[in-house]
């Protein structure tokens, strides 16, 4: 995260756990400076049934270290793309620069 970079405190995890197959939130591991900041709105998401999805689209303000919020569901939904549809997007990109 920028915000982490800037502050010199650039090290730490973000994990949430999400039921298997779907992307309801079960729980999260959070290690960093600010995760007393952080882990409430992951609380709320768990308590109101809100998923992955819903969480990638929650606005943060940057840079802030709260956006790892925001890019940890992306990174989740990008690592399940199969590998051809990974390639396909990839040429697509290229493609339109």
């Amino acid at each position: 995260m920028d915000r982490a970079i800037l502050d010199g405190e650039d090290e730490g995890l973000l994990k949430i756990h999400v039921k298997k197959g779907k992307d309801r939130i079960l729980g999260a591991t959070l290690v960093a400076a600010h995760a007393g900041e952080m882990i409430s709105q992951i609380t709320q998401a768990m308590v109101s049934g809100t998923g992955l999805k819903r969480l990638n689209n929650v606005i943060h303000p940057y840079p802030t270290q709260s956006e790892a919020l925001r890019q940890t569901p992306s990174q989740y939904y990008v690592r399940k793309f199969s590998p051809r549809l990974k390639r396909w997007l990839g040429c697509w990109f290229r493609w339109r620069r």
